[in-house]
């Protein structure tokens, strides 16, 4: 009977994990098609573009000529919403509320550049401190690593607005590409339509 009960769980999770990655698939179709347009639309301007699907928690840098370069899975902003809090950019991070930690959607014109502590990152909203940067060292009950490791989108939500990508991916497609130049970010919203923040798509 036990065995009987293993084999029900191993099964059960196996179909959770196949609807999860058929799920993401959709999303990271959704991605490409939204890339597709605006680059059709000519509002990437011949830049490096990357979409940054919240929903799926997907990153995916695209090149100049519309081509997908690579994707990742992201952590993201503690908190649903696709506005930032007013002055946000100023407060000590301490004081910033789970509620607060939003990664704002919409596109950005980024920039290459460093914290105040030297380290490396690509500006999405500068006045807002809000950049895409390597993962971290952060403290262990918040386990990013794991977060970020896990087959799903379900638990990517922990950061307070910034978007954490895997440092080897960082390395390997972001250093060269949004951090050496301008560059452009869309964040796809997750409480309204795209339509309201994208006009290429009405």
């Amino acid at each position: 009977m036990a065995s009987c009960s293993l084999i029900k769980v191993a099964h059960h999770t196996a179909i959770r994990m196949v609807v999860v990655w058929l799920l993401l698939l959709t999303q990271l179709a959704c991605a490409a098609d939204f890339a597709a347009q605006a680059f059709a639309a000519k509002d990437t301007r011949g830049l490096v573009f990357a979409v940054i699907d919240k929903e799926a928690a997907t990153l995916s840098v695209y090149a100049p000529t519309g081509k997908l370069m690579a994707a990742t899975p992201v952590l993201l902003g503690q908190a649903k919403g696709d506005e930032n809090v007013p002055g946000i950019g100023t407060r000590p991070i301490s004081s910033i509320a789970p509620h607060e930690r939003t990664t704002p959607a919409g596109r950005f014109e980024t920039e290459p550049g460093k914290t105040l502590t030297g380290q490396t990152v690509v500006w999405i909203d500068y006045d807002a401190a809000v950049s895409m940067h390597r993962l971290r060292p952060s403290a262990p009950d918040e386990m990013r690593p794991k977060r970020l490791a896990s087959p799903t989108p379900f638990d990517n939500r922990i950061t307070y607005g910034c978007v954490n990508v895997p440092a080897d991916f960082f390395d390997r497609w972001i250093l060269p590409t949004l951090g050496q130049k301008p560059g452009l970010v869309y964040v796809l919203p997750e409480t309204q339509p795209a339509k309201k923040l994208f006009a290429f798509l009405r």
